[in-house]
């Protein structure tokens, strides 16, 4: 089919379906009740970018830039990027240990629900099996269609199949390859490296500057067609539960097109009968046709709206690099229970190496989080907000890319969740006397306390109420300073 055929189909089902391209169709699409009750997913960086694995997930474009050290350091290994350019990575990415039963099992044992794979990132390079993009692994590198791999798993195995797509920014993001003698500049290799535009607005580190601006320089409609036709072959194709974009989709040339997209996926959806979302940034969306995405960040209450933050285990780069440091797991746990207690999902990302294989840091955190999800995972799962999401000095900062120092909670650090009348009080640093000063005794409009339990704890609970806190004495030792969660039945 033709962009062309493609553009046609896209105007047709949007006419033809319940939402049009345009907000007021569009606001108030439900979020998925099966998203609100997973609370968990996975995000996957994994392509031609771990070959190198120096630097991050954006080595395709800092290779190319003499401001970055991507730069010197892809000259000293691999020689001059006339010689040797991102390209020729891809028979380097061979996934010849990737197994999708593999990784699905590891992440059904981390208490994961849903899976979202970055299938396209901003190198241009498509994981899965398409029409439109000669440069993808079906037919090159690993020679695998790797979401239909992952999406066959996810079936038989149970868990949701998602979908990244990164396209957007490719628009510019091999640019600075314009700046000098590269292969980025070979027209044979043009529609791999995408139109690459260099313009003073997307020169080297200004990019992030001029981009953040939602009125700045945008994309041709050429390009915009293109996205639009891409993102809506992968949505038929493979038909994911969450669809995710990258920051540029903000921009004020995308407007239009987001809003054919979203009704054509919005409408697909209906055709299936599957509840689906969006995942976004800044604000590419009104509130309450999408779902709000914080990266590497969070929200210091309450949200109204539910919302997602994704981060990484890996704390300098969402891809694998030879060198990346990990976050422990008792970090990444922490950061779940202040997520969900405020109205919100943790997706959390993996980088695995260019042979398929999943790191030991990033695996024995995954298996951490599912061991201390089997004992917890009542006070998580299926839960919603409290009318406080907790108490305690300790709260996380605010806004983007504001996660990579843990927390320093303590015992008296507390985070709520409610369900089924019972309420659910994480205590962040666990200790054998408890006062949570939000449960004291009242004078008036107290909430009555049936009965106390300590998840994984088979001993009774006794606890008194006074007006200074509800406590609790423990007689048991804890094996590390993972939270510990009370359910709480309220009368």
């Amino acid at each position: 089919m033709t962009t062309t055929d493609y553009l046609k189909l896209i105007d047709e089902v949007n006419e033809k379906g319940k939402y049009k391209a345009d907000w007021a169709s569009l606001s108030n699409h439900k979020v998925p009740c099966w998203y609100m009750n997973d609370k968990l997913g996975v995000f996957i960086h994994w392509g031609i970018y771990s070959v190198p694995a120096y630097g991050n997930e954006w080595y395709s474009r800092a290779m190319y830039d003499p401001a970055c050290s991507e730069f010197d350091h892809h000259r000293a290994i691999y020689g001059e990027q006339k010689d040797f350019g991102y390209k020729d990575f891809i028979p380097m990415f061979k996934a010849e240990k990737f197994d999708a039963a593999e990784w699905v099992s590891l992440f059904k044992k981390a208490g994961i629900r849903y899976v979202m794979p970055v299938c396209e990132h901003h190198d241009g390079f498509a994981m899965y099996e398409t029409q439109l993009n000669r440069w993808n692994a079906k037919d090159m590198g690993p020679c695998k269609d790797v979401i239909a791999e992952l999406k066959g798993e996810c079936e038989k195995q149970g868990l949701t199949l998602c979908a990244s797509t990164h396209r957007a920014e490719h628009y510019f993001f091999m640019n600075m390859g314009r700046t000098f003698d590269s292969d980025v500049n070979d027209p044979e290799y043009a529609d791999f490296y995408g139109p690459a535009v260099y313009c003073e607005e997307f020169h080297s580190h200004d990019l992030h500057k001029y981009t953040a601006d939602t009125y700045s320089r945008g994309a041709s409609e050429e390009w915009l067609q293109d996205w639009l036709v891409r993102t809506c072959e992968l949505v038929d194709k493979y038909q994911p539960s969450v669809l995710y974009f990258d920051w540029w989709i903000h921009n004020h040339s995308f407007k239009p097109y987001l809003k054919k997209l979203c009704a054509y996926y919005y409408n697909r959806a209906e055709e299936w009968g599957k509840e689906v979302t969006i995942n976004y940034k800044h604000e590419a969306f009104p509130p309450t046709v999408a779902t709000f995405d914080v990266e590497r960040g969070a929200l210091t209450g309450i949200s109204p709206l539910y919302w997602q933050t994704d981060t990484a285990i890996g704390k300098h780069s969402w891809g694998y690099t030879t060198d990346n440091a990990f976050k422990g797991p008792r970090q990444v746990i922490c950061d779940l229970v202040d997520i969900v207690s405020k109205n919100g999902n943790l997706l959390i990302n993996i980088g695995p190496r260019a042979d398929g294989t999943i790191t030991d840091e990033e695996t024995n955190v995954l298996l951490t989080m599912g061991e201390w999800l089997t004992v917890n995972g009542e006070g998580i799962y299926g839960t919603t907000f409290w009318k406080t999401f907790g108490e305690g000095e300790t709260n996380t900062s605010g806004g983007y890319f504001s996660d990579y120092d843990e927390q320093q909670f303590t015992e008296k650090d507390f985070r709520f969740t409610y369900k089924n009348g019972y309420l659910y009080a994480f205590q962040m640093r666990p200790s054998k006397e408890i006062e949570i000063k939000t449960l004291r005794r009242q004078e008036k409009h107290n909430y009555l306390i049936e009965g106390i339990e300590l998840l994984g704890y088979d001993k009774k609970i006794d606890f008194t109420r006074d007006t200074d806190a509800l406590k609790i004495s423990l007689d048991t030792e804890f094996e590390n300073d993972l939270p510990i969660c009370f359910k709480i039945e309220l009368g």
